[in-house]
């Protein structure tokens, strides 16, 4: 699933997923930096980010796997 990923101008990470017009904030993190690890929004949905480079600049569209949480 393509997500967009940028920092508000608080500084928070949010996530856009177009196909289903929604934006949530990055309420958590499995990595320090994101990237190749598991995010979760703040609807509980996580996802699998691809490994990328730790400066990569946002926002940025990545292709992500919807991971289930389990608990839904």
């Amino acid at each position: 699933m393509k997500i967009m990923i940028r920092k508000d101008i608080t500084g928070t990470l949010k996530a856009y997923l177009p196909r289903k017009d929604l934006e949530e904030p990055i309420v958590s993190m499995t990595k320090d930096q994101m990237w190749g690890g598991l995010v979760k929004l703040g609807n509980g949905w996580q996802f699998q980010l691809p490994e990328m480079a730790p400066d990569t600049r946002l926002p940025v569209t990545v292709e992500a796997r919807r991971v289930d949480s389990g608990g839904k």
